[in-house]
């Protein structure tokens, strides 16, 4: 099981911090969630990095809104449970990225 129930949210600066060193991933527009488009070959490249997330997201307990078109995967991370971005959003955003 994860550490969901020990998250907390970031806080400004930690969230800034957070994105200067996440460059490809941007604030959701409601100011909540890690939001980043991933562009694939095709749509078997795409639904193969969907598992690789889908199996990260299930050994933390912490799990994404996930959107598939084609060759796109947008994701999102949040806890929704602190009511923004914890540590554990960032943590799986950085898995994400070394996914694709």
């Amino acid at each position: 099981m994860g550490n969901w129930t020990m998250a907390q949210k970031l806080d400004a600066a930690e969230l800034q911090s957070a994105l200067t060193a996440l460059p490809k991933w941007q604030l959701s527009e409601d100011g909540l969630g890690l939001e980043r488009v991933f562009t694939f070959v095709d749509f078997n490249a795409a639904f193969g990095f969907m598992s690789r997330v889908a199996l990260a997201a299930e050994r933390e307990n912490h799990h994404p809104e996930l959107f598939n078109v084609f060759n796109r995967v947008t994701l999102r991370w949040t806890t929704h449970s602190v009511g923004g971005i914890s540590a554990l959003d960032l943590k799986l955003a950085k898995k994400c990225d070394s996914f694709s």
